[in-house]
């Protein structure tokens, strides 16, 4: 039985390695690529280990375009939608968890409706009110629409769920005030969830390429998708160095994900058979 489970776990383990590699692959033929020569990318066969490495191709990724200036404006942007819906969707989902009110559960279902309307749908209302107050090429503008959202209110409110009610009404008792209650206890033993809403809204904003497109017309103030475009429409496009650029933008994505994943997984389960 126990050599049974041993081949078992082998061929599982040997079947999830397949599959990390085909899914990882495109990432690792890129940063492979972008060290290789022109004349070696269109070799017939192509080598998928640089023979002779170049690293030219990054000095011009960061030479063509000021892709820095744009990561550290999308690390900029990321870091204000965080904090932004923490606090909102924090004060939000604890109304939701911790009173029972008339139409509670009703106003719940109209915000999760929300989460059905494309943001191609608003995306003209929401750049007519930016352009209206003037907030045109600013972070301002950037991060505006996208400092709350009905996702993180639903996680948030799921988590809160799981606190004990009967520590609500402790707290409460002995003259613990709704905001005390919620930055001394129940933020803190909700860093999964925090963590988790963080991880998915940073993919997702670092990832913006139309709402930037629309709101910024200065390198001053583009974001990385807005400069990898750049990269691909130059005049004479060198696809080593589009790949070097793809490989420094995708950096801090990678690096999210993989600290935050645990986390992610945590608290996108957590409060899954409350209502």
């Amino acid at each position: 039985m126990s050599e049974k489970r041993t081949r078992q776990n082998a061929l599982s383990f040997t079947l999830k390695l397949i599959i990390g590699l085909i899914i990882v692959s495109p990432i690792l033929f890129g940063f492979s690529f972008s060290f290789m020569s022109p004349a070696e990318r269109a070799e017939i066969p192509p080598h998928l280990l640089p023979q002779e490495p170049v690293t030219y191709t990054y000095e011009r990724a960061v030479g063509q375009v000021p892709i820095i200036r744009f990561m550290a404006n999308s690390l900029i942007v990321c870091a204000i939608i965080i904090a932004g819906q923490i606090i909102t969707c924090g004060f939000a989902a604890y109304a939701f968890a911790f009173y029972r009110f008339r139409g509670n559960k009703l106003i719940f279902m109209i915000i999760l409706s929300t989460m059905m309307i494309p943001a191609d749908a608003i995306i003209i209302a929401n750049y007519l009110t930016i352009s209206q107050f003037r907030l045109y090429d600013t972070y301002t503008g950037l991060v505006a629409p996208y400092l709350s959202s009905a996702m993180g209110i639903f996680l948030m409110r799921q988590f809160f769920l799981t606190i004990p009610r009967e520590l609500h009404e402790a707290a409460i008792i002995d003259g613990c005030r709704d905001l005390r209650f919620l930055f001394n206890i129940v933020i803190p033993i909700s860093k999964p969830v925090i963590a988790s809403l963080s991880v998915y809204i940073f993919i997702q904003t670092y990832n913006q390429f139309l709402w930037p497109l629309l709101v910024t017309n200065s390198n001053r103030m583009r974001t990385v998708q807005i400069g990898m475009s750049i990269l691909k429409e130059a005049e004479i496009v060198d696809y080593g160095v589009v790949l070097a650029g793809a490989v420094l933008i995708l950096i801090p994505s990678v690096l999210v994900f993989v600290i935050g994943q645990k986390y992610m997984v945590k608290g996108m389960t957590a409060g899954a058979v409350k209502g």
